[in-house]
C-alpha cells in the first residue's frame, strides 16, 4: 500500500482517471434521457445523403476503444507532461458533450433500415446499433478522442525522439483517419458531428499543444521560481 501511496505522490497525472467516475454516470444520464419516445432534435446535413453505407468501417470503430485505452495508460506510465495535456484535452472535450447532450438533447435518423450484404461485419454493425443509440452525438467523441489520442503520442518524447518508435506517428494517423471515416460511412454520426469535433479539437489544442500551452507552462515555471524563492527547501 506504501508503494501506491508513493507512486501517486509522485504521479499525481493518474488522478485524471478519476474523471471516469463522473462521465460514466452522467453519460449514462443522457443516454436514458433521449430514447425513442423523447422529443429530440434531429441532426442532419445535405451531405450526410451522399456518403454511402460501408460496413467494413466497423473495424476501425471498434479498434477506438483499443486505442483510446492503450494511448491512455502509455502516456500516463510514460510521459507525465504530456499526460496533463492529454487531460486536459480530453476531459474538457468530453465535458462540453455532457453538457450539450443535457441542455440540447439529438440525434439523427441515418441508420439504413436494411442491409445489401450479408457478411460478418454487417453482424458486428446489427450489434453495434442494438447497443449503441443514434442519441447525444455532437461533438463526436469518436472524432474528438481519435485526435487527441493522437495528439498525445506525436507530442511524446520518448516516441517522437527515438528512431525506432516513430512508426507510432504514422500507425496512429491511419489508425485516427480511419476512424473518423468510419463514424460517417457506419451512419454512426452526421458530417455536422465530424466538423464540430474537428472545431474544437483546433481549438483545445491551441489551448493544450500550441501558443497558448506555452504561454501557461511559462507562466507556471515563473509562479515555481517565486515560490521556491520565497519558501526555499531546507
Amino acid at each position: 500500500m506504501k508503494k501506491i501511496f508513493s507512486f501517486l505522490k509522485n504521479n499525481k497525472h493518474f488522478f485524471l482517471l478519476l474523471y471516469a467516475a463522473i462521465y460514466i454516470p452522467w453519460f449514462g444520464y443522457v443516454e436514458k434521457k433521449v430514447n425513442i419516445h423523447s422529443d429530440y432534435h434531429i441532426i442532419h446535413m445535405a451531405l450526410d445523403d451522399y456518403i454511402p453505407f460501408c460496413e467494413f468501417f466497423v473495424i476501425p470503430y471498434y479498434l477506438w476503444f483499443v486505442y483510446i485505452a492503450v494511448t491512455i495508460l502509455y502516456i500516463a506510465f510514460r510521459d507525465g507532461k504530456t499526460c496533463w495535456r492529454m487531460g486536459a484535452f480530453l476531459i474538457t472535450g468530453m465535458t462540453l458533450f455532457l453538457i450539450i447532450s443535457t441542455v440540447y438533447p439529438n440525434g439523427h435518423q441515418l441508420r439504413p433500415e436494411v442491409f445489401a450484404r450479408d457478411n460478418f461485419c454487417v453482424d458486428l454493425v446489427q450489434k453495434l446499433y442494438a447497443t449503441d443509440t443514434p442519441t447525444n452525438l455532437f461533438p463526436s467523441i469518436h472524432v474528438y478522442n481519435s485526435i487527441g489520442a493522437h495528439l498525445a503520442l506525436t507530442h511524446c518524447d520518448r516516441l517522437m525522439n527515438n528512431p525506432r518508435t516513430r512508426w507510432v506517428k504514422w500507425v496512429s494517423l491511419c489508425l485516427m483517419v480511419s476512424i473518423i471515416l468510419s463514424t460517417m460511412f457506419l451512419k454512426q454520426h452526421s458530417v455536422f458531428d465530424v466538423i464540430t469535433a474537428l472545431a474544437l479539437a483546433a481549438v483545445m489544442y491551441v489551448l493544450c499543444y500550441g501558443p497558448a500551452a506555452r504561454v501557461i507552462e511559462k507562466s507556471l515555471q515563473k509562479q515555481d521560481q517565486r515560490t521556491r524563492k520565497k519558501f526555499p527547501a531546507r
